[in-house]
């Protein structure tokens, strides 16, 4: 048996966060993770790049241990930072060398004394009279073993462990429990991008630019990275010659801080659940074979990718949406979209309502104000049932729509600096989660160098 003071399930953005904060705070740490490396979604599921870490006008609002990261980063030329969108769904992205990124994490949570444990995955809990986790159980190459803590993390981004307490939660939208599509992202190497910008230029109508074509060329003149919704006329002939059968509106690509490797995120794989192993197992099948027929029809059809190569595939699907864990407040579109003031705000967020169709071939976005900074309050990290167990990530409480909004990296990671910071402030006070002292998580949020409201 090991015993730490918190235990964090998940090293993605998330709980790769919440590990570096709690261990920040001087607290026993492990990170549990499934695969081995941390970075999640930015690593396992290929996804990249960032997106977004500004609001539409362009504001920073997501700082602290996030941009810390990004520093690191680019300091070992592994990034240029936070870049133009050429696009202009957001003001910027902030493209990664994902094997830099693994490092970096890493480096970020062992400086500051957490443990990792990789290649382990959440097997079973124990729970005491009041349903407050005592243990877990885990399981690895060294068969089953048990962990105690006092503080628990769920940044499995599935809410497994809170489900597998029995907490409440929610399954996609609310009317038939539709989840948004799993994408299998594409790696493409050895693109000629200066022939990408000419097509552009060249051809502006068979690409779409969300604030029109005048300002996605202006972008694209300066961008360092090429991030674009491409070939839509050559798509659609595609797909009515039966070249490829996916449910996209067009290509997107973006291209990493490797000049020349772009990630494709275009596949689309419908009416499956990422908690039910065998829809998983479909996914992982169908996603495969989408990318053989887009990686075709790039080399076919598109200018600059005449001699790409198709680099290694993501180590598992990339997941949108799951579980929505139902906590003590559930933030909805109103919030996101009105900017409610919270008492408990621990992050904030600038990234529009990005909703992929369940069942239909679109993708629905709610753009935000320019300078719209929504709040993602300290209660939707805290389940309604166990005072010992917070939830980080996008598995946090709230609706279809808002999870939509902060689903993204950037705010996943200042939602998983949060979760660190106060589950430290409950292992130091030696109190229940519920009755975390929201003023001493403020206080330790702004020593990370998190941005918050004025208070």
């Amino acid at each position: 048996m090991e015993s730490y003071d918190i235990i964090i399930m998940g090293g993605g953005p998330s709980g790769a966060q919440a590990g570096i904060a709690a261990a920040r705070a001087g607290k026993r740490v492990l990170v549990v993770e499934k695969h081995g490396f941390l970075g999640g979604s930015l690593t396992a599921m290929g996804v990249g790049p960032m997106m977004s870490f500004h609001n539409p006008a362009g504001e920073q609002v997501v700082v602290g241990q996030a941009e810390e990261l990004i520093q690191r980063l680019m300091q070992k030329n592994a990034s240029p930072g936070h870049i133009p969108d050429s696009v202009t769904y957001c003001s910027t992205v902030t493209p990664f060398d994902s094997e830099a990124l693994k490092v970096e994490l890493e480096s970020m949570l062992l400086e500051a004394g957490g443990e990792l444990l990789y290649h382990t995955h959440f097997a079973g809990t124990e729970k005491d009279a009041d349903g407050n986790i005592c243990a877990l159980t885990l399981c690895n190459k060294a068969g089953l073993q048990r962990y105690e803590a006092k503080v628990f993390v769920d940044a499995t981004g599935d809410g497994d462990l809170s489900a597998a307490l029995g907490a409440k939660f929610a399954l996609g939208r609310p009317e038939d429990n539709a989840l948004q599509p799993m994408t299998m992202n594409l790696k493409v190497g050895n693109v000629d991008m200066e022939a990408v910008r000419q097509s552009v230029f060249e051809d502006p109508d068979n690409f779409e630019f969300d604030l029109g074509a005048e300002e996605g060329l202006r972008r694209l003149k300066v961008t360092p990275r090429v991030s674009l919704k491409a070939y839509t006329k050559t798509w659609k002939a595609a797909k009515e010659r039966g070249e490829v059968d996916v449910p996209r509106e067009f290509v997107l690509f973006f291209e990493t801080s490797t000049p020349g490797v772009v990630i494709v995120n275009t596949s689309r794989i419908q009416g499956l659940d990422g908690t039910n192993p065998h829809d998983l197992s479909k996914a992982e099948v169908i996603g495969r074979k989408q990318n053989l027929q887009i990686f075709h029809f790039l080399k076919t059809h598109c200018k600059g990718f005449e001699h790409a190569i198709q680099m290694d595939g993501a180590a598992q699907i990339g997941i949108r949406e799951t579980r929505r864990i139902e906590g003590l407040y559930t933030l909805t579109a109103e919030d996101v979209l009105n900017e409610t003031n919270f008492p408990d705000p621990i992050a904030l967020g600038g990234y529009p309502i990005d909703i992929h169709s369940p069942d239909k071939v679109e993708t629905n976005s709610n753009h935000l104000a320019d300078d719209t900074q929504y709040q993602i309050p300290m209660r939707c990290l805290l389940p309604q049932q166990t005072n010992n167990l917070i939830v980080a990530g996008r598995c946090i409480s709230a609706t279809h729509e808002a999870m939509a909004a902060f689903r993204v990296s950037p705010i996943a990671m200042a939602i998983g600096q949060a979760a660190g910071t106060m589950a430290a402030v409950a292992v130091e006070q030696a109190c229940p989660t519920h009755a975390i002292p929201y003023a001493d998580v403020r206080e330790q949020l702004l020593k990370g160098g998190a941005k918050l409201p004025s208070a």
